[in-house]
């Protein structure tokens, strides 16, 4: 080939690739990159993926954004912008001192929503999450809300108290902080087992147990004492928009009767699935069937 033809060749390749690239700017225009930041100037790490309805993930106590892949993958495919943030201390925001009591996260979460310019978003949480979650709804409204999932959600209220008979004695939850601060990853491994199911494969399994090894035992321990310290319950009537609970009747993390009951009763015609079989980890050891039930709850 000579250079004429070498020169042409490599005109013609550019204008595919230009052609190319401009059908992808039309089909998903580029959005510009935010760096979200808290009240307190914590940067908070979000993750953004695919086009449509924006849906925002609200991750469990001590995991990140990166727990719900397969969530991402299956609604971005049907439609769904996606966007999962990674609460502070955890994955690759910031790790401040403080800042880990319910309000401040549910004010994260409203940092997220709002510098992202979010409008008739969903939101779908697990575990902790799901406090966070209608924490926020209640301290900063459901204007931008349109529809709420809640998986396996952890409270309203975990302290056993006299006019709350489904919590737990405080000292059992003190017992569980003091074994984290002890040695982390060894009640990591010692509760492995209930979190999945016994067909949950090895690597599945190995994938959630680093991401839980990943987050710093002091930010472990301060965000469950912002969780234990929190009573959602009077934040649950305020909720008026749509609500799907998905909680599975062997878990034994938030048992189905002390949270996804309690959350259920508090949340004014809310729909609550019970997953026979399923445990914590629903999310992934019943992957297709939660990500069946989002979808057609949030295409709704």
């Amino acid at each position: 080939m000579n250079r004429r033809s070498i020169l042409t060749s490599g005109l013609a390749a550019g204008t595919v690739a230009a052609l190319a690239g401009a059908e992808r700017a039309d089909a998903a225009p580029a959005r510009r990159h935010v760096t979200i930041r808290a009240r307190d100037g914590v940067r908070l790490f979000h993750r953004d993926w695919g086009e449509g309805r924006p849906v925002v993930f609200v991750a469990s106590w001590a995991l990140a954004s990166e727990m719900w892949a397969y969530q991402v993958a299956h609604l971005s495919d049907a439609g769904f912008r996606c966007i999962a943030f990674d609460r502070r201390g955890h994955g690759r925001s910031d790790m401040p001192a403080g800042g880990y009591d319910m309000d401040t996260l549910a004010d994260d979460l409203a940092a997220v929503i709002d510098q992202l310019g979010l409008k008739e978003v969903d939101v779908v949480s697990h575990s902790m999450g799901g406090a966070e979650t209608v924490r926020y709804l209640a301290r900063h409204g459901t204007g931008r809300v349109r529809r709420i999932a809640l998986i396996a959600p952890a409270g309203p209220c975990l302290v056993q108290t006299p006019d709350n008979p489904y919590g737990a004695p405080r000292a059992v939850l003190e017992a569980s902080i003091a074994a984290w601060k002890s040695d982390f990853p060894k009640w990591t491994r010692e509760n492995q087992a209930p979190f999945f199911t016994p067909s949950t494969s090895q690597p599945m399994q190995e994938w959630l147990v680093g991401q839980m090894l990943a987050t710093p035992a002091p930010v472990a321990v301060a965000t469950f004492r912002g969780l234990m310290d929190a009573d959602v319950r009077p934040d649950l009537a305020r909720i008026d928009r749509p609500t799907l609970i998905l909680h599975g009747d062997k878990d034994a993390s938030a048992p189905l009767e002390i949270s996804g009951r309690r959350f259920a009763a508090g949340i004014r015609g809310s729909e609550l699935k019970v997953y026979e079989g399923a445990p914590h980890g629903l999310f992934v050891t019943h992957m297709d069937r939660v990500n069946r039930d989002l979808e057609t709850f949030l295409t709704a």
